[in-house]
């Protein structure tokens, strides 16, 4: 009796353990809270997923995940602030994103953090910063990205515009802040480079995240004879410029980073079905029982149609994180670093679709892109629609994850 008492004891006590805890830093309020909430669903889902196994062991432990929120009102110095509410808090894994500016300012704090407080040190995941730079000049062995950089994702777009033949006026846009900037000259010389005869008769920048009216861009766009718009706009900086070009029936098509969600769809209605491109890791019609279990799990989990869309990415950062945790046999922030560079992400946690390697060099994740375009739902290829719209994505072209890699200038520096 008194074993089984005892063996009892051991059971409670691998299921109470303290848990895992990763503070999410996102503007979960303010111009784009839709987001941030965005990000938490995604994030608290594969938490709840790899939980739902019984957590994540360390040292003959099961301890489940956790996220902590801490809402940055979009602001970098109010990111800065929490981080260090987070680290006194002892947590060590922060995930973030949905600001390239603010990803730049952690990485930078964190590494001075981890330096003068070792026994506090935390690792930044980043889901969707996508500046280069954080994994290239500013790449730090306490960072890691799980989304393609911009170059990677430009790569992908560009190749689906340059074989468009009847393209020959393009206008460029973007949010004016380092990851817009970004974006806007890289797209200027990767379409030189593969299309020479592409006139660009439009590039500009708009204030983040200020701008409420965007006629007056859309009525530029449609004055400059444009054909197509590129633009790494994200959130409501994107749901309303797509908005504006349709009052003014701009008729361009919209070659975007994030034109699959956030009400970009609904926003744009019938008038993007073939003119609304998107790039990214995964979407929901990329076709297989394999994918479509996966994205009626979440459907399940979020029922509301304002709650859709899964990316992939957070699924790969969570279980990337618990299976170096797992390795490392600790959450210390300097253990899991190491185990997680080199990692792969387990392809059989979504059904074996799926896969991706965190490359050493930089910590850049390596990963498939799918260009898709704006369809009706019910057509061929498009079984589901987005955020209850009547209107999904239908895949245009899959690149391998060889296909979009970028050479990096990361000079990893060595911790000890």
């Amino acid at each position: 009796m008194l074993a089984a008492a005892a063996a009892c004891g051991a059971a409670a006590a691998q299921t109470t353990a303290a848990p895992l805890r990763i503070a999410l830093i996102e503007g979960l309020s303010g111009p784009f809270a839709n987001a941030g909430e965005a990000v938490f669903r995604n994030l608290l889902w594969a938490t709840e997923r790899v939980n739902e196994r019984g957590g994540v062991k360390v040292g003959g432990t099961l301890r489940r995940l956790e996220i902590v929120r801490f809402d940055s009102e979009g602001n970098t110095e109010k990111a800065l602030s929490l981080l260090r509410s987070a680290t006194d808090q002892g947590i060590g894994f922060i995930a973030q994103g949905n600001s390239s500016a603010a990803a730049a300012a952690l990485i930078e704090a964190l590494d001075k953090h981890n330096e003068r407080e070792p026994h506090k040190r935390a690792l930044l995941l980043n889901y969707s910063a996508v500046d280069p730079t954080l994994t290239n000049e500013r790449c730090s062995p306490w960072h890691f990205r799980f989304d393609a950089h911009a170059d990677m994702r430009l790569a992908a777009l560009t190749e689906v515009l340059r074989a468009d033949a009847s393209l020959k006026k393009v206008y460029l846009i973007g949010q004016d802040y380092s990851f817009g900037q970004h974006v806007l000259k890289q797209a200027r010389a990767m379409l030189a480079a593969k299309r020479p005869d592409i006139e660009i008769v439009g590039d500009e920048l708009h204030p983040l995240g200020r701008i409420k009216d965007f006629l007056p861009y859309a009525a530029k766009i449609q004055a400059s004879g444009a054909q197509a718009v590129l633009t790494g706009n994200w959130g409501n900086d994107l749901t309303l410029l797509v908005k504006a070009a349709r009052e003014v029936s701009a008729g361009v098509r919209f070659y975007t980073f994030y034109g699959n969600a956030l009400g970009a769809p609904a926003a744009i209605g019938e008038a993007g079905v073939g003119a609304v491109y998107a790039v990214a890791e995964w979407h929901p019609n990329v076709g297989g029982a394999a994918s479509d279990a996966f994205y009626a799990s979440f459907r399940k989990r979020f029922a509301e149609p304002r709650d859709d869309y899964v990316h992939l990415r957070m699924q790969a950062l969570v279980e990337m994180l618990a299976a170096a945790v797992e390795r490392a046999g600790s959450a210390d922030a300097l253990a899991v670093s190491r185990a997680l560079s080199g990692g792969r992400f387990d392809a059989k946690y979504v059904g074996g679709f799926h896969g991706a390697t965190m490359r050493t060099s930089d910590h850049q994740l390596q990963q498939p892109l799918v260009v898709s375009v704006m369809d009706r739902a019910g057509a061929p290829g498009v079984k589901h629609d987005v955020e209850g719209s009547g209107f999904g994505f239908r895949t245009v072209r899959r690149f391998e994850a060889s296909e979009v890699e970028m050479p990096t200038s990361c000079k990893m520096a060595k911790v000890e």
